[in-house]
């Protein structure tokens, strides 16, 4: 059995067109939702959620097409746009009786929050994103070999059919990669995590393609509207990441200054795995914000 977030009870909920969310769900108090990354689970938060949980109700789901959760076959190219699995995150929260929270999401997560945050602000108090850019700006700011740090991206922006098979032909390796590629400190995902976090990834080959992809088709699409029409975020935000701007040449903290009026942007020195690799600092963060 995989490891779980201690003291928290574990449900199913449906949240939309028969789509099921397994979630860990914690404490008492205001809520806060934390979403995770790639190619993890809800398990990335077990340090801070534990935390959190002293005096807020935390809700840690697995993702549409990760983990535990319900992975549905996209047809259309919209069962992952980050729209959808926004309206995932609403509906699980009012599900819970939460139709107000704060929201942090890290890496596939964080721009799921970044989505809800633009979709639905009256439903999120605060929002804090780690380790990403808006996926616009991604693309914007990935160019020559520079770009080889995030061959994935491009790999899985393919048309069905060949990631998929790459992929599962070797998933571990795939997968194992970027657990050891991105962490600097890699006694921070024991054996027990890091063996939950490959079996669920082997068996979500098809829809973590499937998200990736949406992020180079109608992601791209959402964020370019909401660009020309000048809308931005408009509760207060925290930024949490490596220093990428200077890895590739361009101001983070302008970037997402165009995004959010009330931002409070800062670098860490941790690997990507900011939630396990240094927990203290991104809760010391999130309590920060939650007082903003």
């Amino acid at each position: 059995m995989d490891p779980r977030i201690n003291g928290f009870d574990y449900r199913r909920i449906t949240v939309a067109d028969g789509v099921t969310l397994s979630a860990a769900v914690g404490g008492s108090g205001p809520a806060i939702v934390l979403l995770h990354g790639f190619p993890q689970t809800h398990l990335m938060w077990r340090h801070v959620a534990a935390d959190l949980a002293a005096d807020h109700t935390v809700i840690c789901p697995d993702l549409r097409g990760y983990g535990d959760s319900d992975k549905p076959v996209d047809t259309d190219g919209e069962a992952y746009a980050k729209r959808t699995m926004a309206a995932d995150i609403v509906a699980l929260a009012g599900a819970l009786g939460h139709e107000r929270f704060a929201l942090a999401g890290h890496d596939r997560g964080a721009l799921v929050a970044f989505r809800t945050g633009l979709d639905h602000p009256a439903a999120v108090s605060r929002l804090a994103l780690l380790d990403i850019l808006p996926t616009l700006d991604m693309w914007d700011v990935l160019h020559g070999v520079s770009a080889a740090v995030a061959f994935h991206l491009y790999l899985m922006a393919q048309p069905q059919g060949l990631p998929e098979q790459m992929i599962g032909g070797s998933p571990d390796e795939f997968f194992g990669y970027f657990l050891d590629l991105w962490a600097r400190d890699p006694e921070a995902i024991p054996a027990d995590v890091r063996a939950a976090y490959l079996r669920a990834s082997r068996e979500a080959v098809p829809s973590i393609v499937a998200d990736y992809r949406a992020s180079a088709a109608v992601d791209v699409a959402h964020d370019t509207a909401d660009r020309a029409a000048g809308n931005q975020l408009r509760m207060p935000v925290t930024v949490l990441q490596q220093d990428w701007g200077a890895a590739l040449g361009y101001d983070a903290a302008e970037v997402w200054r165009a995004w959010a009026q009330d931002l409070e942007h800062q670098t860490v020195t941790c690997g990507h795995f900011m939630a396990e690799e240094a927990p203290a600092e991104v809760v010391r963060a999130l309590r920060a914000l939650l007082r903003r």
